[in-house]
């Protein structure tokens, strides 16, 4: 094998693109992980933010022992919410202990080459990778909704833009959505000294249910076992069973994934959200513009009233749609040459897209593999699977049967 020509880069130093490399260095193979480990979490996450998983479904994957969150915390029991410091400092940890070896650096472009791929740094270095896997996580598929979209950035913005919140002091926010997300946007806001209001299209908020650490065999057999993703027992098979989800039509594969999990509140953030917070349900934003530095926006109510409102700023809590067209590191023409599934890659069962050699995790699996991709408890699935995918590709190149002869690449910074 051409030494110039490592196996893999992985872009990414989140739970999947670390969970994924330190697999993929298990087999041996020669990885690159371009990313400052748990820079989204850290940086594009609020302050005072608990996470809604529990700790067995925040584990990043190893598959050495001794590399889960309770290895880092022990005794640290179900039923007790992580705050986002401790899990930023458990991914940093696992980046040290598991992965030993990230660029903090970022991919500024990806091109096809022969063999595999050409990646250009943000240091001004080119890469030449057999394959390159996609574990960007969520930030750029983040979703404003049509009508907030022609505002400013200094009066418009979507949750996964804030990470201190304290800049809303004595300032009226309007937070839109209904999920854990505005939720809980709307609780640290009030914490921060702001005066949020939710507005939000369901006429009740939905709140998932206290767990239940040692549940009785009634319990386990009416609701079924505790997941990932929750109790039952549909939720179980999404949870545990990618690879069924992924055998299923894809009609009902992507009403399990629209479906699953919607817009909830987790039980203990129910008694923060008090007076502090107005609540307006059961009405949608229909437009908004500026008028004199606020956001002037109409609400429709289900039952056809319209509501004039202002605000000095709007957040949209509104979730995250995977675009492949947002992958823009990625050369337009490689883009074209993916095949796609609801403006998502179509996937191998290894996660492979329809350009051999592109790999692509997390989010942007979850057309192809269901909503567990949409969790940090999907990254020990999808890290074997490409893992296994990797180490394979590498056997079959190491014979020469992929590698044409070794040539100078004058594009290539030297090592």
């Amino acid at each position: 094998m051409d030494d110039s020509l490592i196996d893999t880069l992985i872009v990414g130093a989140g739970p999947y693109g670390l969970s994924i490399a330190a697999h993929a260095r298990a087999h041996g193979l020669n990885v690159r992980v371009i990313g400052t480990p748990m820079d989204f979490w850290q940086r594009h996450m609020p302050a005072g933010m608990l996470l809604k998983s529990e700790p067995f479904a925040s584990n990043l994957s190893s598959p050495s022992p001794g590399s889960s969150f309770t290895d880092l915390h022990p005794g640290w029991p179900m039923g007790r919410p992580i705050p986002l410091g401790s899990f930023v400092s458990y991914g940093q940890w696992f980046a040290e202990h598991a992965v030993r070896g990230t660029e903090d650096a970022q991919v500024e472009h990806v091109e096809a080459a022969d063999p595999g791929f050409t990646v250009t740094l943000s240091t001004g270095e080119r890469v030449r990778a057999l394959n390159v896997v996609i574990a960007i996580g969520v930030r750029q598929f983040a979703h404003v909704p049509d009508q907030l979209r022609s505002l400013p950035p200094e009066l418009a913005t979507h949750s996964v833009d804030h990470h201190d919140l304290s800049r809303f002091a004595d300032r009226e926010v309007t937070v839109v959505g209904a999920g854990q997300s505005a939720l809980e946007t709307a609780v640290l806001l009030a914490d921060a000294g702001a005066r949020p209001t939710v507005v939000s299209r369901k006429e009740q908020l939905a709140w998932n249910a206290v767990p239940e650490p040692d549940p009785s065999w009634a319990s386990r057999a009416l609701r079924g076992p505790q997941s990932g993703l929750g109790r039952g027992w549909r939720t179980w098979l999404w949870s545990e069973y990618p690879a069924t989800t992924r055998a299923l039509p894809d009609r009902t594969r992507q009403k399990i994934v629209k479906n699953t999990l919607g817009p909830a509140g987790s039980w203990w953030l129910r008694d923060r959200l008090d007076h502090r917070i107005t609540l307006r349900l059961g009405e949608r934003v229909v437009e908004a513009d500026e008028n004199n530095g606020r956001v002037r926006f109409s609400t429709v109510t289900s039952r056809g009233g319209i509501h004039l409102c202002q605000t000095d700023h709007i957040i949209a809590a509104t979730g995250y749609v995977p675009d492949v067209d947002k992958v823009t590191i990625l050369d337009p023409q490689l883009r074209r040459r993916l095949r796609l599934r609801h403006r998502s890659p179509a996937l191998s069962r290894h996660f492979e897209s329809s350009v051999p050699g592109l790999y692509f995790a997390g989010l942007a699996a979850a057309a192809s593999f269901g909503p567990v991709m949409r969790f940090v408890h999907g990254s020990s699935f999808a890290a074997q699977r490409i893992a296994d995918s990797l180490a394979r590709r590498r056997t079959s190149t190491s014979s020469g049967a992929a590698i044409p002869p070794k040539q100078t690449d004058k594009s290539v910074a030297p090592q």
